[in-house]
């Protein structure tokens, strides 16, 4: 176990299960406050953010303190290399890299103003996430010339993000006695067919930029009937709908309303929009040149598409195993959050030689 590794199992050890986040802030302000000053390290609410403006150009690093609920995995495990827990994935593993990143002095006084955000309620109704209000009241991080969100991705550096949107659909029937079915009309089967074709249908492939997002539907919550000698009278389901950055919110609303046309009614319950993809940015360049990792495209929503949305060219790049977030039997491979440290810590640190060789190349030219 390394200081880091120490670090990733006290963070996993304070638990912040979303809207109970306020504890894990508290430490990691007191953790940073002894090395930043307090005009550095700004708290709104349960969201904390380290760093300031000094005339260096800003990068920023965003990563949430809440985790879904436990099921019976609270406490931080080691075995074989990986780090289990609640949070492990994701994203305290990022947490924890973003916390040694801010502490690290060659970080610190290097060529570029590093700020870490951390904010609370991302795993929760999009309309409670602590980001919006942090991007309210410090308004100048939408000055970040590049941001990067520790999500898992396994060490990938994964562009833009699917927008997601829940709707409420009613299929409405008869009540009736099931012993005179021919009496009213019932809801559930009344579905089938939709509900078949929606089991039989598969992700639509989007490419952009090279980047391929998957279009994906699906049925995630079904209720109705009330005995069962009754024909239920209405059936109320929930379709999920993951949308790639090619629609706008409104667009998505409409192709949603297509898919769901065979029901009686539907109503959307929450939209999230598509994160955009990051084009023509010497960060994500350098980025790329060091991870040695190839540009791919992100299947679940993350805060990337809030920046984004804010001019801020942003990407997802963390330790964590996203296929492995959310799960009873989350884990982290060690390896790759020593890896995720040191390949941001090289991007963090050496930018002001790779700035120098490219100023030193337009006088050059000038000269010419």
């Amino acid at each position: 176990m390394t200081a880091l590794h120490d670090t990733l199992s006290e963070l996993v050890s304070i638990h912040s299960v979303t809207g109970n986040e306020g504890r894990l802030c508290t430490a990691v302000a007191k953790r940073l406050l002894p090395i930043w000053t307090m005009q550095s390290v700004t708290r709104i609410g349960n969201a904390l953010v380290v760093g300031q403006q000094t005339g260096r150009p800003l990068i920023s690093l965003f990563g949430h303190l809440d985790t879904v609920p436990i099921q019976d995995n609270g406490e931080p495990v080691v075995a074989d290399g990986r780090m289990s827990g609640v949070g492990t994935s994701d994203m305290k593993s990022g947490l924890a890299v973003m916390v040694h990143l801010l502490e690290d002095d060659a970080v610190r006084t290097g060529p570029y103003d590093v700020v870490g955000v951390f904010y609370d309620k991302e795993e929760g109704p999009m309309e409670q996430n602590g980001l919006e209000k942090v991007l309210d009241k410090a308004p100048w991080l939408a000055e970040s010339e590049f941001a990067i969100v520790l999500e898992p991705t396994d060490l990938g550096v994964e562009l833009g993000c699917n927008g997601a949107m829940n709707a409420e659909l009613m299929f409405e029937g008869k009540a009736a006695h099931s012993a005179r079915p021919w009496l009213g009309e019932n809801a559930v089967t009344k579905a089938g067919p939709w509900l078949a074709e929606m089991h039989e249908r598969q992700p639509e492939k989007v490419v952009i930029d090279g980047l391929e997002f998957n279009e994906v539907f699906s049925v995630t919550k079904a209720e109705g009937g009330i005995a069962n000698n009754v024909l239920p009278a209405s059936l109320r389901i929930n379709l999920n709908y993951r949308f790639p950055p090619i629609y706008s919110l409104d667009e998505a609303e409409a192709r949603l309303h297509q898919i769901a046309a065979a029901a009686d009614w539907v109503v959307v319950k929450d939209r999230a929009p598509a994160g955009d993809v990051v084009h023509d940015n010497p960060h994500l360049d350098r980025l790329i040149a060091i991870t040695g990792a190839t540009r791919q495209a992100k299947q679940a929503w993350t805060d990337v598409a809030r920046l984004t949305g804010r001019g801020i060219p942003a990407v997802n790049y963390g330790p964590g195993d996203p296929a492995l977030a959310h799960q009873q039997a989350e884990s982290v491979a060690l390896e790759n959050v020593d890896q995720a440290f040191d390949v941001l810590r090289e991007f963090l640190v050496d930018g002001q030689e790779d700035s120098s060789e490219e100023l030193a190349k337009l006088l050059s030219e000038d000269e010419d």
